[in-house]
């Protein structure tokens, strides 16, 4: 794979189907502009059929036949050499990525840095998570085996798409699977490309990759030959994707939507400025488009006027709105025209609602602003607890905070949302751990939030509509696989049952 490193409109990446380990040219193509500047075209990506994507869940299929029987040796042999070249090439990826999406080159690294990191805890704990059990007991002998479930049908989202894409790829590799992933068209060049560098290192089938429109979602969702389905993206979504499956009830792990909270106990220290740093980058790190980043703030009255004096000023601090290729740019911009406006209809409503909207951090090139998909990250103030703002999700550069006035009455406020997939409680530790113990979530993070507090060795999921299933963690591995039980009892034959 070649991609050049600058990020000049001359430089156009193009990315076609790989189905059955060759590259598949679709009769048209969609193109993918630079949220930073829209009238720059970074590459092309093919509007695949529904015909091609039989093509490749075939494909998959056939393949795992084969790879089902290989042993855990060579299959980690292979995503490890895998990872050498996506290491190899990470610089280029980073540009691609930074290009396509908004990403200032920081947090493209980061994410870059995530999905190596998962994938190589995958590849260290496979064998130890995929080994059969035999167990010898008074009542016989029972063998325990972790079997991979079959085709697995992989759908990422655009606001970590190669962490997302990795996520769900290597584990189901790993555990004997094979894959066909389809990309979002936000961003789908740059997870294209590593999933083509994966696959080279595979034999053919095993990974396929797959874009197109609303038909090639269905296929995937519905297909008989799919009997898993791997989805990370809106909640909305998710819906239709089990009503479609349905029918064929295929196994699912689905990470969705979240609107996780941050809680600033009585005992928080507002003149702590790397704390404060901390919630900063929780609320605005990749422009706010993160399903695990902190997107409502409550804090303690006793301490509010403190704290949205102190925030402010580490905001200011932190926030540089410019060029991702900027390396003084920590906020680029938001990734798409669609979620830009969204994200201004609820700041806007919350204004209407009589709510105090404060901008934060410098824009560094007014220009460039202007012509791009940004917006200046906000702080919202005097909202009611249920306006869209705060319910919502915003998945953008906007944060409200709320004060309250007692644990009881922050808990409920927690707990009343349809989501729960992380959430964050600050102060002192063992008061943060007390509250944290009665909160609905997936994820508690105590005096950090968001990716600042991520382990890839621990399961990562949600509670009511944000998820099904659990990634990460040695049951992130377990997760593409069927348990299954051979009994071999010592009495064959139930004592009452007659001759």
């Amino acid at each position: 794979m070649t991609i050049q490193a600058d990020h000049q409109a001359s430089n156009i990446v193009t990315v076609e189907a790989l189905i059955n380990g060759q590259n598949v040219t679709s009769l048209s193509q969609s193109t993918k502009e630079n949220p930073a500047n829209p009238t720059e075209i970074v590459g092309y990506f093919p509007v695949t059929t529904k015909e091609q994507a039989i093509e490749a869940i075939e494909a998959a299929a056939e393949a795992f036949k084969t790879w089902k029987k290989t042993d855990i040796e060579q299959r980690v042999a292979s995503m490890r050499k895998a990872i050498e070249k996506i290491r190899a090439a990470e610089n280029e990826i980073v540009h691609l990525l930074s290009r396509e999406h908004g990403k200032p080159l920081y947090d493209a690294h980061g994410e870059i840095y995530v999905a190596l990191m998962w994938m190589e805890f995958a590849c260290n704990e496979a064998a130890a998570a995929l080994k059969e059990e035999i167990q010898e007991h008074d009542y016989g002998k029972t063998i325990l085996s972790y079997d991979p479930i079959g085709v697995v049908a992989a759908i990422s989202p655009w606001n970590y798409p190669i962490a997302l894409s990795t996520i769900k790829i290597a584990p189901a590799l790993l555990a004997g699977n094979t894959i066909v992933l389809k990309p979002s068209p936000y961003a789908p060049l740059a997870a294209a490309k590593v999933a083509e560098i994966i696959a080279s290192e595979f034999p053919a089938g095993v990974i396929n990759v797959v874009h197109g429109a609303a038909d090639v979602g269905v296929e995937l969702t519905t297909n008989p030959h799919v009997t898993k389905i791997a989805f990370t993206g809106g909640t909305e979504t998710a819906k239709h994707i089990i009503k479609a499956a349905s029918d064929t009830i295929k196994d699912m792990t689905l990470e969705l939507g979240g609107n996780d909270a941050a809680i600033f106990l009585e005992s928080f220290n507002v003149n702590d400025e790397r704390a404060m740093r901390r919630i900063v980058v929780s609320n605005f790190l990749t422009t706010g488009q993160i399903c695990m980043i902190a997107k409502r703030v409550y804090v303690h009255h006793s301490i509010y006027d403190a704290f949205v004096e102190k925030y402010i000023e580490a905001a200011n601090r932190w926030i540089r709105i410019g060029d991702p290729f900027d390396h003084n740019t920590t906020v680029g911009p938001v990734n798409n025209l669609k979620q830009k406006e969204y994200v201004q209809s609820l700041v806007e409503d919350a204004k209407q609602r009589g709510a105090k909207v404060i901008p934060l951090g410098t824009i560094l090139d007014q220009k460039l602003f202007d012509q791009g998909y940004y917006l200046q990250p906000t702080l919202v103030l005097g909202c009611n607890v249920h306006d869209p703002i705060v319910v919502e999700e915003q998945f953008g550069p906007t944060v409200p905070v709320l004060p309250f006035d007692d644990e009881e009455q922050v808990i409920h406020l927690h707990n009343e949302s349809i989501y729960g997939l992380t959430s964050s409680v600050w102060g002192k530790e063992e008061d943060a751990i007390l509250l944290a113990r009665q909160l609905e979530a997936g994820t508690t993070m105590i005096n950090t939030a968001a990716v600042q507090g991520l382990d890839v060795r621990f399961p990562f999921g949600g509670f009511k509509q944000s998820g099904i299933g659990r990634e990460y963690g040695v049951g992130g591995i377990r997760t593409y696989t069927e348990q299954h039980v051979i009994n071999v009892p010592k009495m064959l034959d139930l004592p009452y049952i007659p001759e």
